[in-house]
């Protein structure tokens, strides 16, 4: 497998993608991210389906690649509506994927890392409030 073709794969995303990730992901691999932490394809597929369900419009961008002998890092973001908002304004998420491959070349290993404060609490309503708040409190 080419990361290129990973990262194709990520920016092109779309519901009918989610049968896809037997091309790109080991039968088990691991996945984890601040909510979920999952081994196997149908798991890592019900959370991205679940995902979808989630959120209007998701789409992931991916902006950087880091690669070295053992896997890769990817710096994406990812923009979405929650469909409990309505038709709120559109949301952006920044993060990182850090990446290992077994030795076909597949995804075996892969840890999402993003701020749930900053990224997700804060925009949330009521919450958000409290969580600005607190920040301006202990900011220096």
């Amino acid at each position: 497998m080419n990361l290129d073709q990973l990262i194709c794969f990520y920016n092109d995303f779309a519901p009918d993608s989610v049968a896809r990730f037997p091309e790109f992901y080991s039968a088990d691999a691991y996945f984890k991210d601040p909510f979920n932490e999952v081994r196997g394809i149908a798991a890592i597929q019900r959370i991205f389906t679940h995902m979808f369900g989630q959120v209007a419009e998701p789409r992931f961008v991916v902006t950087e690649k880091v690669v070295d002998q053992h896997g890769a890092m990817l710096v994406w973001e990812f923009y979405f509506r929650v469909r409990l908002w309505g038709k709120g304004k559109a949301q952006v998420m920044r993060g990182v994927s850090h990446l290992r491959f077994d030795a076909e070349g597949k995804v075996n290993y892969h840890r999402d890392y993003w701020d749930t404060g900053e990224e997700l609490y804060m925009k949330l309503p009521g919450l958000g409030t409290l969580m600005r708040g607190l920040r301006r409190v202990l900011a220096a």
